[in-house]
């Protein structure tokens, strides 16, 4: 049997153990799949058996690259520039809404073609500036409303858990809302079973019990399945009954990361009724109206990143001690670099050595052990570039709306916030609320230092012309780097 590609270290649920669709009776999504029974059924795909190398239509969508195109139609991206001579090789992004023709080479197994939702409306992009979490839930007479919790430090209600890891994660917090209603009715039922008061995800495991804990969970697993979409890491899904479904190529991140949401949690019949146009769709549609009228695509077509330049002083020189590893959580995006100041020993000291600002900008967040930085000044990191740095002391730390020039302090490194075991700095980036892989078309690029995965994360490399310098926790000579003359 083939691994099944769970990402998120999870493993699928017998239908005893997840919270299933026929112990909530009362819900809407119930109701619908009782008055239409036939809707639990996928609808089946009508792609033919394309003859090999034939050209089939194909229209850009955001954030689509010629190498993740190529591998989800099984070609080339020689092939591809071939059949599209307007298409320069050196292109980053595709337009959104171009026409193109793409050769393809069929692989059996391929799912359904319907889209769940738009990747603009996955994302916490510039489609949620203005959604009042707190407004929402209070309008609704599920239990998320008057519900606390404590979360992060704090005691918080659960409109501020769930902007929390929205925020952190860079999803969309409708997004989040519906699946808790999809899964749990949590804003439709006051007195819900404890069952799911308690797993309100549906995801059965003790370390995961309550609304936070199931949040950071499911938010993790939903960034690794929408960004590894992204990179064509993920093209197909194992099911629990050993069927494999191989995700048709003209599929989105967004429809591809809730496949493998479902997957992760359900067995066959709710599997299909949540992924069916009647099923977690519906949910959404009910509370937020239809997401395909509201998709405003988010990632324009060539997108390049700024200049920037290293996170520390001019003259400095700083070991590069993690390469691409997560923005947030566990797993994809591959987003983040790990920067540590020169020291004589390890572990969570206090440093001297500054951090910096890597261009221009403004601070759009600064919270324990975080400062982002919104380079398109408007002080809102769903859009336009923003660069996320982790670990900044509490020490002088830069307050929001400070405004910086490039190489100007913003903070200290330390082990604040998220989880260290040493003093550093992490740095990511994002575009309208999308993490950029740190690898890549649109690598991080530091002063012409360009960032490369390792075999594993954390072991990648910088290099510059010739020179190759290697990630290492232990801080020596071979992975120092130095910010040059600015």
């Amino acid at each position: 049997m083939l691994p099944a590609l769970l990402l998120g270290a999870c493993q699928p649920q017998s239908a005893s153990s997840s919270l299933l669709l026929s112990e909530l009776a009362n819900t809407p999504v119930a109701e619908a799949l009782a008055a239409d029974p036939a809707s639990i059924t996928t609808p089946v795909p009508t792609r033919p058996v394309y003859a090999p190398g034939e050209l089939v239509d194909y229209i850009a969508q955001t954030g689509d690259t010629l190498p993740a195109l190529a591998v989800r139609f099984n070609t080339s991206v020689a092939e591809i520039l071939e059949a599209n001579a307007f298409i320069p090789a050196s292109a980053t992004t595709l337009p959104p809404g171009m026409p193109m023709k793409i050769p393809i080479y069929y692989l059996p197994f391929w799912g359904s073609s319907y889209r769940i939702l738009p990747d603009s409306l996955f994302v916490n992009t510039p489609s949620q500036i203005g959604f009042d979490t707190a407004g929402f839930i209070a309008s609704q007479p599920g239990w998320l409303h008057g519900h606390f919790e404590y979360a992060a430090g704090a005691n918080r209600s659960a409109a501020e858990i769930v902007d929390l890891v929205a925020l952190r994660f860079s999803l969309s917090p409708r997004l989040l809302l519906a699946l808790l209603e999809y899964q749990s009715g949590a804003l439709s039922q006051a007195d819900p079973p404890a069952q799911a008061r308690f797993y309100p995800l549906g995801y059965l495991a003790r370390e995961r019990r309550g609304l936070y804990r199931q949040l950071l969970w499911g938010a993790n697993l939903l960034n690794n399945g929408y960004y590894s979409w992204r990179n064509a890491e993920l093209t197909w899904l194992e099911h629990e009954d050993g069927r494999l479904e191989r995700f048709d190529p003209w599929q989105n991140a967004a429809t591809v990361s809730l496949r493998n949401f479902f997957n992760t949690l359900l067995n066959k019949t709710d599997y299909e009724a949540a992924t069916a146009p009647t099923g977690f769709s519906q949910t959404y549609i009910a509370l937020f109206g239809d997401p395909w009228v509201a998709d405003q695509p988010h990632i324009p077509g060539s997108l390049e990143q700024p200049a920037l330049v290293l996170p520390f002083e001019t003259g400095s020189i700083w070991a590069f001690t993690g390469g691409p590893h997560t923005a947030w959580g566990d797993g994809p995006p591959l987003s983040a670099l790990d920067f540590a100041p020169p020291t004589v020993q390890g572990g969570c000291l206090p440093s001297e050595e500054k951090v910096t600002a890597v261009a221009d900008g403004v601070v759009a967040r600064s919270d324990i052990g975080e400062v982002v930085l919104d380079l398109d000044g408007d002080g809102d990191e769903r859009t336009g570039w923003n660069i996320f740095y982790l670990h900044v002391s509490s020490k002088e730390r830069a307050t929001v709306g400070t405004l910086l020039q490039t190489g100007q302090p913003l903070g200290y490194p330390s082990c604040e916030g998220g989880s260290s075991t040493g003093t550093h700095v992490h740095i990511a980036r994002k575009y309208n609320g999308e993490w950029i892989p740190a690898e890549g078309l649109l690598a991080f690029n530091l002063e012409g230092w360009i960032a490369h995965n390792g075999a594993r994360p954390y072991l990648g490399t910088l290099m510059l012309y010739s020179r190759t310098v290697t990630a290492c926790e232990c801080s020596n000579q071979a992975s120092f780097i130095q910010s040059e003359e600015r």
